[in-house]
C-alpha cells in the first residue's frame, strides 16, 4: 500500500494521539468507515457472555429496578 508522506505523518500523529500503533489506528478507521461493529461488545465472547447474563436474569428476575436495588444496597453500607 502506498500512502502520501504528508498523509502518513498525519496518520502517525493521530495514532499517537489515540495511543495506538499505526496499524491499530488504520484498522479502527477502516472498520468505522465500513460500518463494522466496534468496541468490546463486538467480540463474540462478550456477546456470548451477555447472552448468558440475559438468560440468568430472565430466570431470576429482580422484583425491583436493578439500579434502585444496587443503590439501596450501596447506601445501606454507608449508613
Amino acid at each position: 500500500m502506498s500512502i502520501d508522506d504528508a498523509l502518513l505523518r498525519r496518520i502517525d500523529e493521530a495514532a499517537r494521539g489515540s495511543k495506538l500503533s499505526r496499524s491499530a489506528y488504520l484498522s479502527r478507521v477502516a472498520a468505522e468507515a465500513l460500518g463494522e461493529a466496534k468496541g468490546p461488545g463486538a467480540s463474540p465472547k462478550v456477546q456470548a457472555a451477555m447472552a448468558r447474563l440475559d438468560e440468568l436474569f430472565a430466570r431470576n428476575p429482580c422484583p425491583e429496578d436493578s439500579t434502585t436495588a444496587i443503590r439501596a444496597e450501596r447506601d445501606a453500607h454507608w449508613a
